[in-house]
Order: C-alpha cells, then structure tokens, then sequence
C-alpha cells in the first residue's frame, strides 16, 4: 500500500486531530512522528505530553503490521508521561475463536484503557496523544475520549477503521466500533484518513 498522507504538524498545535484507516498504514509512524516534532522542533518538555497508548503489541496477520507503540518508532517518547496500561492489551478480533471471547478480550481492554484515561483526566497535561482509540471504541463511548480531549490544548490520536481484521463472528462489533469512530471524527476538529 501507499501512503501519501504528509501531514503540517505546526498547523496541529492547539487543535484536536484523529488519523483513521485500516490496519498498516502508519497511523502509529505518523502519530510517533507527531511526538518526535513536538520533542525535537518546537522544544516541548517531554513531561508536558501524556501518550495513551492502547495498541497491543506489533503482531503479523496476512502481511499486514497491526498494532505497535508509539515507543515502538520514537524511542524518546517514552521520556514523556507514558502511563503504563496493566497487563496487556489483546487484539479481540485476530485471538479470539468465538463471539464470547471477543467481548471478553474486549472487555478487559476497555478497563484497562478506561483506568489510563481516567488518570490523565485527573491530572492531564497541555498535549495528549493516544495511539489506538478504537481499542477503547470497540466497548467504551466516545464520552470519556472527549472528557480527556477538553483537558488538554492539542490532541493528536489515531484509530483503525477499516475491515481487514474480521471474523464470522464480529460484524456487528465491528459495525459498532466504526460508528464509534465515524462519531469522534465529526467532534474532531482534524481528521485525516490513512488509506
């Protein structure tokens, strides 16, 4: 796949923005590319950003990169507020075997993302990056993404919307979370598909 997408990170700055595409098109990469800018061009104290990163680990399903975390591609990143989400996050859709365990998996992420915003919400900082939304989407409303929104001045996140990761199962869970996705772009005041 290409991807032309070249974004001004300058003209991001005090603005909310959510890149959204389907699996492997370097939505991490942009977003860790975002961070290095803030870090290396405009000076910004590392400790003045607040990554959320719900992604699991980088995996390989069909030749496709799914997941990766922003300190995957921007090693310095973790010098910023990086609160560490307990345990792991599991892709439901590409681990479980039946309708049960997708919720389960995406059950137990929800809390976990739930329990980082929440922390950031109590005590935010001027600019918030959170590298797979769509995790939280796929159980969580989009009212506490917007709630951690409003506490900071710039927001930069990114989120799969797409239908490369699917089963028999998941249509329907997978028709929610778009929607979910397709509400946060409209609250957005940037949105930029990956595909």
């Amino acid at each position: 796949m290409k991807h032309n997408l070249t974004l001004d990170y300058n003209k991001l700055i005090g603005r909310t923005t959510l890149l959204y595409g389907e699996a492997n098109t370097k939505k991490t990469l942009l977003t860790s590319k975002f961070v290095q800018f803030l870090i290396e061009s405009k000076n910004v104290p590392p400790q003045d950003i607040t990554i959320l990163d719900f992604a699991p680990h980088l995996i390989i399903f069909k030749d496709l990169k799914i997941g990766g975390k922003v300190k995957d591609f921007y090693k310095q990143s973790s010098t910023c507020r990086y609160p560490l989400i307990k345990g792991e996050i599991i892709p439901p859709r590409l681990n479980s075997r039946n309708k049960k365990e997708l919720y389960t998996f995406a059950c137990d992420n929800f809390r976990k993302a739930y329990e980082i915003l929440n922390l950031f919400i109590e005590d935010p900082t001027p600019l918030l990056i959170i590298n797979d939304i769509s995790i939280y989407l796929q159980i969580g409303s989009i009212n506490l993404i917007l709630k951690a929104i409003s506490k900071s001045n710039t927001f930069f996140g990114n989120s799969y919307y797409g239908s490369s990761i699917k089963s028999d199962y998941s249509s329907l869970f997978s028709l929610r979370e778009k929607q979910k996705v397709e509400s946060l772009i409209k609250e957005v005041d940037n949105s930029y598909s990956t595909d």
